[in-house]
Order: structure tokens, then C-alpha cells, then sequence
């Protein structure tokens, strides 16, 4: 660690989830097991949805997506955290800075495309009629743009509030990854600003997507009550639960972690909460979008067996 009057670490120590030996072993092969789940499920919807043209609509577009954005903030996380588990993890400050931002940036960006599909499916059951003019290419493509474009500027926000602090307190990070909580407690310098743009840009991504799916979901879920017969309406419902499921699990952790005053609560609260959206989620997406989805299972016949014929 450099000394002087702006001193400040050139590298942290991350703590992992644990610090109880007993538990480092099995638990790398309990993560190494749901990371490589995580690759292979994400990378298998991916191929799948590319391969088979039957799968190019806006709900497979917008999961094509979800994907690739889960898939990439795995890739992010995880194998840092991983390494906590068998030795020290000593991370630079700049991979620590990079890792702050391309986290933000996947997350936020599965924050909007959630938000998407949740449009796509009030407009298939509440427009039916105009869900081709609607969901056009088109328009798919721009809410993609706005998603990734929305993640760019917010993870530069927090980066950029991040870097300007001085971390002179220490350098050991109580976490698996740098995430900003845990990176605000070692500044010695003042944290209001950073404070007061995580109320922002979290505030935003969160609140906007939340009222958008709320609203969505209100208007769904009143289009389904009207429906007369039971079969159609048992089919409705099955569309839009794989997406609520996923909604939850994403909001409900995030939001558990960031609205809250700094430094309020625990870490160790806060690390666990973070393995739901960061971890778990990514591994439960491809269960939980094709374990039920016709389409999916269709697709992944038709493409072992042109494999096997192959």
C-alpha cells in the first residue's frame, strides 16, 4: 500500500463468502458445479435459439438475450469467487474497477431486458391481434439498444464515482466480488456523492422496470380473468409464470441489498442476497424458461436429431 497524504491501496483481498474452513471446500465444489450448470445452460439456449428459426420471435429474442447477459455476468463473478475459496484472493485495482463496471452493466441491462419481455407478453395476450405491427424487428432492436445503453451509463456512473475515492482504510474487501457496499466502507474519503448516485441510477433501474412490470402484469393478469375458457387461460398464466419467477428472484434480492442506507445491515446479509441475482439466478433461467416451454423442447429434439443423423 502506498503512504502519503492521498494514499491509496494499489490492490484488495477479497474476504469470499466465507471464512470457515470447513466449509471452503465443499462449497468450490458447490459453486464450480453450479458455474459450469451456468455456462453449458446458457450456452446451450443460446445455440439452441440460433439454430432453430421457429425460435426467432421477439419472447426467444429478448431470451436470447437474457442469456448471453446472464452467461457474461457469471463469467464476471464467479470465477473470481471461486478463487477465494482455495487461497487468498488478491485482486488489483484495476481489475477490481473493471469488475465493478461490467458487473453494473450486465446487471443493469437484465434489469431492462426483464422488463421487455414482461412488454412482449402483455402485448401477445392483451393485443394478440396487433402483436406482429407491434413487436416488430424493429422495435425489438431499439428496446435492446435503450437496455444496453442504460447499463453503459450506469455502470460508468458508478465507476466513475468509484474511482474518484480514496481507499487508505485498508484494503480487504468483506465480499466475493467488489461490489459497492463493501468498497464504500474502506473509502476515508467522503461517499455522499457515490452515495447519492447509487439512490439515482438504482432508484431508476429499479423503480421504472418495477412500475413498467407492474403495470404489464395488472393488465395480464385482467385480460386473463376475462377469458372464458379454462384451458386458454391455464395457457396464459403458464406463458407469463416462468417470467415472474424470474422477476422476483432478480428484484426481490436487489432491491433487498441497495435500498437500504449505507452502512446499514450486514455484509454477511448482503453476500447471501447477492448469490440469489448474481449466482443462482443465472444458473435457474434455462430451467426455468424451458423445463415448461413446448417450443424449447421441440427445438432441442429436432436439433439432436439432426446432430445424430448428422
Amino acid at each position: 500500500m502506498a503512504s502519503g497524504n492521498d494514499s491509496s491501496v494499489t490492490e484488495f483481498i477479497l474476504l469470499g463468502l466465507t471464512q470457515q474452513p470447513e466449509l471452503q471446500l465443499p462449497l468450490f465444489f458447490l459453486f464450480l458445479t453450479i458455474y459450469v450448470v451456468t455456462v453449458v445452460g446458457n450456452l446451450g439456449l443460446i445455440a439452441l435459439i440460433g439454430l432453430n428459426h421457429h425460435l426467432h420471435t421477439p419472447m426467444y429474442y429478448f431470451l436470447f438475450n437474457l442469456s448471453f447477459i446472464d452467461l457474461c455476468y457469471s463469467c464476471v463473478i464467479t470465477p473470481r469467487m471461486l478463487v477465494s475459496f482455495v487461497r487468498q484472493n488478491i485482486i488489483s485495482y484495476a481489475e477490481c474497477m473493471a469488475q465493478l463496471f461490467f458487473f453494473s452493466f450486465f446487471v443493469i441491462d437484465e434489469c431492462y431486458i426483464l422488463t421487455s419481455m414482461a412488454y412482449d407478453r402483455y402485448v401477445a395476450i392483451c393485443k394478440p391481434l396487433l402483436y406482429k405491427v407491434i413487436m416488430s424487428p424493429q422495435v425489438c432492436l431499439r428496446l435492446t439498444v435503450c437496455a444496453y445503453v442504460m447499463g453503459f451509463v450506469g455502470a460508468m456512473a458508478h465507476t466513475g464515482c468509484m474511482l474518484r475515492l480514496n481507499f487508505c482504510d485498508g484494503n480487504i474487501i468483506n465480499h466475493y466480488m467488489c461490489d459497492i457496499p463493501p468498497l464504500l466502507q474502506l473509502s476515508c474519503t467522503s461517499t455522499f456523492i457515490n452515495e447519492l448516485v447509487i439512490f439515482i441510477v438504482v432508484g431508476i433501474n429499479i423503480t421504472v422496470p418495477s412500475l413498467t412490470l407492474f403495470i404489464s402484469y395488472t393488465q395480464i393478469l385482467s385480460s386473463i380473468l376475462r377469458i372464458h375458457s379454462t384451458n386458454a387461460r391455464s395457457k396464459a398464466f403458464s406463458t407469463c409464470s416462468s417470467h415472474i419467477i424470474t422477476v422476483c428472484l432478480f428484484f426481490g434480492s436487489a432491491s433487498f441489498i441497495y435500498f437500504k442506507p449505507f452502512p446499514a445491515g450486514s455484509l454477511a446479509q448482503d453476500k447471501v442476497s447477492t448469490v440469489f441475482y448474481t449466482i443462482v439466478g443465472p444458473m435457474m433461467n434455462p430451467f426455468i424458461y424451458s423445463l415448461r416451454n413446448k417450443d424449447v423442447h421441440v427445438a432441442l429434439s429436432k436439433t439432436l436429431k439432426n446432430s445424430i443423423l448428422s
